[in-house]
């Protein structure tokens, strides 16, 4: 399973790392300097949900963007009496 959204297609964004020292001019320094730069990831804040897709209940990723905004359908609950 990709760590992809299944309802928007969010995945994994490439970015940097930026390694400073120094304290800032409006602190009554003399400013930053950038030390370093690396590679890093941001990734999506994915979640495990059970969906209906077409008729059927599956365990897919989900963000929660997505699930707070209510484009998911939950599967109905089970009553046992």
């Amino acid at each position: 399973m990709s760590q992809r959204c299944i309802i928007c297609g969010k995945k994994a964004m490439t970015g940097n790392s930026i390694a400073r020292r120094g304290l800032p001019k409006k602190k009554g320094g003399i400013g930053l300097k950038t030390t370093g730069v690396t590679k890093r990831k941001f990734a999506p804040n994915l979640q495990k949900k059970r969906i209906t897709i077409e008729g059927k209940i599956k365990q897919v990723l989900v963000c929660t963007k997505c699930i707070k905004a209510g484009k998911i359908t939950a599967p109905a609950k089970k009553v046992t009496v």
